[in-house]
């Protein structure tokens, strides 16, 4: 029943997802949600919550790695023409 109900409950949230980009509204909240459906299928399909420490201690560090990854990414993206290009 915990998997029906997981399942309901990603399918909504999917459907809300949907609704906000046909809408036109920001990407911040679907990607809050995205990150709420991310932690729920962890904690309930690949059963983080009854796993070992260590199981969880690798799951955090994958997403400190990816952040690590996305914020020199934004880095890289962000500070593109701060720099005069010679001959223009």
């Amino acid at each position: 029943m915990t998997y029906v109900l997981t399942t309901v409950v990603l399918l909504l949230m999917t459907a809300v997802n949907i609704v906000l980009a046909v809408a036109g509204f920001a990407s911040v909240i679907s990607l809050a949600i995205a990150a709420v459906e991310a932690v729920i299928m962890a904690v309930t399909f690949m059963r983080l919550r009854w796993s070992p420490a260590m199981t969880r201690l690798v799951s955090i560090a994958g997403l400190l790695w990816l952040g690590i990854l996305m914020v020199g990414t934004l880095d890289d993206l962000l500070t593109r023409g701060w720099l005069p290009i010679p001959g223009k």
